[in-house]
């Protein structure tokens, strides 16, 4: 009899212990990097692609572009500078910053240098190369293309909260700047506005 009842206390703990492991396991589901996958209602990926989107369509769509291909008779290279995080949340403005310079290179409208980071260590191995590689392949400081336009920004955000629901609003500036002479080109301007309803959301 104590034997039977210690094979079901047994059997009991086993079955016990399977289930909590499985309870602590997380469900994992692949989906499409271009679904929208809004959990806690903040700035996500989907805000980012779909902002840098509109916004680079905006922006090459403007009379500034034309006004230069016919001044200077060529694409005019641009650069993508700050985008500052002045909002109350943590947001990744490199992956913003990643989106707007995929648009603009694949828009073939106009001419992309690298970053200021990025030529840092572009430099760094124009250096080495000079030092270390073989004459017909060694490539030469002072060749770099200097940029005509730099893309700049912000992004802002206002959050109303009452009895466990949320407004979340988001504000998107950014402005071209013709180097050398200062001058804006063009002002784009995008906002988003969410909602979330209860749900153990923190501010």
């Amino acid at each position: 009899m104590k034997l039977q009842a210690l094979k079901s206390t047994l059997l009991v703990s086993l079955f016990s212990s399977l289930f909590l492991l499985t309870a602590c396991n997380p469900t994992v589901t692949r989906v499409d990097s271009d679904s929208v996958t809004d959990l806690s209602g903040k700035w996500n990926d989907t805000d980012s692609r779909l902002v840098a989107e509109e916004m680079i369509q905006d922006v090459l769509s403007r009379g500034w572009l034309s006004k230069f291909n016919r001044a200077k008779g060529k694409a005019p290279t641009v650069i993508v500078g700050t985008v500052r995080n002045l909002s109350h949340e943590h947001i990744n403005t490199r992956t913003f910053i990643a989106d707007m310079e995929r648009e603009l290179i694949n828009s073939g409208e106009v001419e992309f240098v690298a970053s200021a980071k990025d030529r840092e260590e572009i430099r760094s191995e124009v250096k080495d190369q000079d030092l270390n590689a073989t004459e017909a392949s060694r490539k030469s400081m002072g060749n770099e293309i200097g940029a005509d336009f730099m893309l700049q920004g912000s992004i802002n955000t206002i959050v109303d909260a009452v009895s466990g629901e949320q407004a979340r609003f988001y504000q998107i500036d950014l402005t071209l700047i013709e180097l050398g002479t200062n001058r804006k080109v063009w002002v784009g301007q995008k906002k988003i506005k969410k909602t979330v309803e209860k749900g153990g959301f923190r501010l």
